[in-house]
């Protein structure tokens, strides 16, 4: 029968710790690798106007300050039948709003289309921000 001493049994303990960190390591860095990069700063989204699913959707760059003018949606706004749809822009680029939080997109276009569906032909109630 082998004895093991302390020593020898912390000294496995810890190499399993650190193999186990090392795997943890390269697997946050593969993740991190599949992430698309942050885009390049370069000029604001298209605008847009248009019905969709007979819903007037526009967007396009806002102007003023305030709380939509500045920080969350990098200076757009967007609206469904004249109601502003809360937007932000992510920082890998995408597109998110109140009523797809969860559910980043490519475009604020794209975003609006996404609130109409989820929306189903509901009202979009102003957000009141205090």
């Amino acid at each position: 029968m082998s004895s093991i001493t302390r020593r020898r049994a912390l000294g496995v303990a810890a190499g399993a710790a650190g193999a186990a960190a090392g795997l943890a390591l390269a697997g946050n860095a593969a993740a991190d690798a599949t992430r698309p990069a942050a885009p390049a700063a370069g000029p604001a989204p298209a605008s847009f106007n248009e019905v969709y699913q007979g819903r007037r959707i526009q967007g396009g760059p806002s102007h003023g300050g305030g709380h939509h003018g500045g920080h969350h949606g990098g200076g757009y706004s967007v609206t469904i039948d004249g109601e502003e749809l809360h937007v932000m822009q992510n920082a890998d680029g995408t597109w998110i709003s109140v009523i797809n939080h969860y559910e980043p997109v490519a475009t604020p276009k794209a975003l609006a289309r996404a609130a109409v569906r989820e929306l189903q032909g509901a009202p979009l109630v102003p957000l009141t921000l205090s």
